[in-house]
């Protein structure tokens, strides 16, 4: 061996051993901006092989970090509650998913000398006991409902979202009425840089979530962003296509390995041979021109960051908080136009399932399309650029990694309450490049649709089966081919595993359900709905 190469491995062993120099004082803890978009699918932006012109988050993963299995809930209320919570949902109680027993990412960093904002979708109650400026956010601005007019929330939904009127607050002062050239994307960007800027000037580092609720429908964008993709999916010849082109990106990048390849089309997904392709890439147009207002604006932030000299020492972290969605409130008739304030527009399913290429199905469910989520770690000299890490992660694990990263403690006490133990785990290891001791179990459950994820193997249960199907994501991410035969008494003691945590989490357990063998004996299914 020579003398050079002893050189090499020496310098790579010390520098490989040199853990963050998360001192403890407050200067040198990371400001830290944890991005959340609402209804993106994994391959939308141009990064994770999209199309849609993202050139701000695309720097963001070229100076960074992109995640190929960062995992979220699969559904909009309970991703809040956990990203907040660092805890599955419980939901033994109902539907209060923000309880006394928990404390949330904002409380946790306010005890660690953090400020704190947060700016755009809340999604977890209007009350006090539940409302963000009540539960450790220092400032607040956005939508405490789950989606609104992006021109006007004052708005009403139409009737076949029973016209429900959304609420709006700055801190604790509901807004009702609001200017001719409003627009959430601008605004909850707007609210993000006024407390960058005032959170610089003072002697603590400061935690911002923002939280978009673009591209989530009502589909609603600027004419002028709208104007760059009209035509554009009519060109690409329909969802199908989209998928293709997606994928073969992914594989140009290095992002899909020689294991990965497409899923089927989705069972709820038409025929683009006979739909209306005008107004077909009209939604699809709309959905794209929200994402491209949101890299704008992604960009005016960093901008900001620069500006107040602080970027450097600023950790942004993005992610979406589902899969694309297949829902298509009030149909997919022509006359609901995407882009004006005026009318209440959605993707539906085809696109919906499209834009988590390569993966089955979208938000809503269990597999991957539903609860895998693009993630872009940045933070300029600590992590280093254009890497990409095959290491799992779930939502659950953003609490104590920002705990760790602000030199904070999840308490077991506060405000006289005792609170559940945090059940996520740090990836600052992985962020910094070594490899982490991944979760031993991750679970999923929303509406019936149900998951257990160990090593690689994953069960899945989709509510109208009958039975769980058993994939193992090494070789097959993209959940296409059915091993539970194969593997019964694996499928069974997962099964079970997943039965053991919705009991604990309180997960609405389906009801039980018998089957006949061939020999026409009773037998107990596990789960279904």
């Amino acid at each position: 061996m020579s003398k050079h190469l002893i050189f090499a491995i020496a310098l790579w062993t010390l520098f490989s051993s040199v853990q963050p120099a998360f001192a403890d004082d407050l200067e040198t803890r990371p400001n830290i901006i944890l991005i959340m978009c609402d209804d993106m699918g994994w391959s939308d932006i141009g990064c994770y092989g999209g199309e849609i012109e993202t050139p701000n988050l695309d720097r963001l993963a070229a100076e960074g970090m992109r995640f190929t299995q960062f995992y979220n809930n699969g559904k909009c209320t309970t991703t809040r509650a956990s990203i907040l919570t660092g805890l599955y949902p419980r939901r033994d109680k109902g539907d209060d998913l923000l309880r006394d027993n928990m404390v949330t990412i904002g409380e946790a960093m306010k005890l660690a000398g953090y400020q704190t904002a947060l700016s755009g979708k809340w999604h977890l109650g209007s009350e006090k006991e539940n409302h963000p400026f009540h539960r450790g956010f220092d400032e607040f601005y956005g939508l405490l409902d789950g989606c609104c007019n992006c021109f006007d929330p004052s708005i009403p939904d139409p009737p076949y979202k029973k016209g429900k009127i959304r609420s709006f607050a700055h801190n604790d002062q509901a807004i009702t009425s609001f200017p001719d050239d409003f627009y959430t994307t601008d605004a909850f960007t707007d609210h993000t840089i006024g407390c960058v800027e005032k959170f610089a000037a003072g002697d603590s580092p400061f935690l911002i979530h923002l939280t978009y609720t673009a591209p989530h429908y009502p589909l609603h964008a600027k004419p002028k962003d709208i104007a760059k993709y009209q035509g554009k999916y009519k060109e690409i010849g329909g969802w199908e296509n989209l998928r293709t082109q997606r994928f073969a990106r992914q594989q140009e990048m290095g992002l899909a390995t020689d294991t990965w390849q497409l899923s089927e089309t989705d069972e709820n997904a038409y025929d683009w041979g006979s739909a209306n392709h005008q107004h077909e890439d009209l939604r699809m147009a709309v959905y794209a021109a929200m994402i491209d207002s949101m890299d704008q604006n992604i960009g005016r932030l960093r901008a900001a960051l620069e500006k107040a000299g602080i970027a450097d020492n600023t950790l942004i972290l993005f992610l979406s908080d589902n899969g694309g969605c297949a829902e298509e409130p009030g149909g997919r008739s022509p006359e609901i136009v995407p882009g004006p304030k005026e009318f209440y527009a959605s993707v539906g399913p085809a696109w919906g399932w499209a834009q988590n290429a390569p993966f089955k199905k979208h938000k809503s469910t269990a597999n991957e399309g539903g609860v895998l989520t693009p993630c872009i770690a940045w933070w300029p000299g600590r992590i280093a650029a254009n890497e990409i890490t095959r290491q799992p992660a779930h939502i659950i694990d953003i609490m104590p990694t920002l705990l760790e990263l602000g030199n904070g403690t999840y308490p077991t006490e506060f405000q006289g309450n005792q609170i559940l133990p945090v059940e996520g785990k740090s990836f600052v290891g992985i962020l910094m490049g070594k490899q982490r001791e991944p979760h031993q179990q991750l679970a999923w459950e929303w509406a019936g649709n149900s998951a257990l994820r160990e090593g690689d193997w994953k069960v899945v249960w989709n509510k109208k089966a009958s039975d769980w199907k058993l994939y193992n994501l090494a070789e097959d991410r993209s959940e296409t081919t059915d091993r539970a035969s194969d593997n019964p008494e694996l499928t069974e003691r997962l099964g079970q595993a997943w039965k053991d945590w919705a009991k604990k989490t309180g997960a609405r357990l389906m009801k039980e359900k018998k089957s006949r063998d061939k020999k026409g004996n009773s037998r107990q299914k596990t789960p279904s709905s």
